[in-house]
């Protein structure tokens, strides 16, 4: 199958199962979406929904977020995970959007990047669902589906954005970066997963990819007592043993 019948087979899947994808984190504006997005490294999505309101109550604009402390901020993100890293950085870009960007969130991926504890993906977030612009986050499950459907070699999350943004149309990299996301969590988990009977899968993977996936499932069995010893573990059996150390 040609790469570019593969893509539309994939997104003719993704569009029949999720036609309306909604951005997963609660946000308001720009700025609540920069904050939800940074708490969500190494966090789910509804972890994320269950703090955010706590912290916006106290600070939903950059102006209200530089009069905590990142002590402060840190209180109420804990349960996210990687509070002391995440408070310091919601501190200083509040600071930095204040001092540089006129209160506003910046809205170029240079200006994004530059900011506390924003990289790629985040500014790539932020650039698609708050500006509107052509971006394709990648995270952990696209980077995985991506490699599994053979569409890019798993090298790098880098990698992965390239070759996922010259094999799918433009205008969908906003929607089809949450459709992928949405349909690795609920029907293309990493392990035990049955590539034959996955939707997209059962097409789009290679029957190499199908074969070392299924090897890589199945349970490895123990010798029994009575079956003799392959030439492996002959070998292993025969080689000397360290005496060690003496005492």
């Amino acid at each position: 199958m040609k790469r570019a019948e593969k893509a539309e087979r994939i997104q003719a899947v993704l569009d029949e199962l999720y036609p309306d994808v909604p951005v997963p984190l609660d946000h308001r504006d720009p700025y609540t979406l920069l904050v939800a997005v940074l708490l969500s490294a190494q966090c789910t999505d509804k972890k994320v929904n269950e703090i955010t309101p706590a912290l916006f109550a106290r600070a939903a604009t950059p102006q209200a977020m530089t009069r905590l402390s990142a002590e402060e901020i840190r209180e109420v993100i804990k349960p996210c995970g990687l509070s002391p890293a995440k408070s310091k950085a919601i501190a200083g870009l509040s600071r930095l959007i204040v001092e540089e960007h006129g209160g506003r969130v910046p809205r170029t991926f240079e200006e994004l990047e530059a900011l506390p504890g924003v990289g790629h993906k985040t500014a790539s977030v932020v650039m698609a669902h708050a500006f509107g612009q052509p971006a394709f986050p990648v995270d952990t499950h696209i980077h995985r589906l991506a490699a599994r459907w053979g569409l890019s070699d798993g090298s790098s999350v880098e990698r992965t954005e390239r070759d996922l943004k010259r094999t799918f149309p433009e205008s969908s990299w906003n929607k089809l970066h949450l459709q992928i996301i949405l349909f690795g969590r609920e029907h293309c988990p990493a392990l035990r997963h049955d590539l034959a009977e996955c939707p997209i899968c059962s097409f789009a993977a290679s029957k190499a990819r199908m074969d070392a996936e299924a090897a890589r499932a199945r349970p490895r069995q123990k010798r029994r007592a009575d079956e003799p010893p392959s030439p492996k573990q002959k070998r292993a059996a025969a080689r000397p043993r360290s005496a060690g150390r003496r005492p």
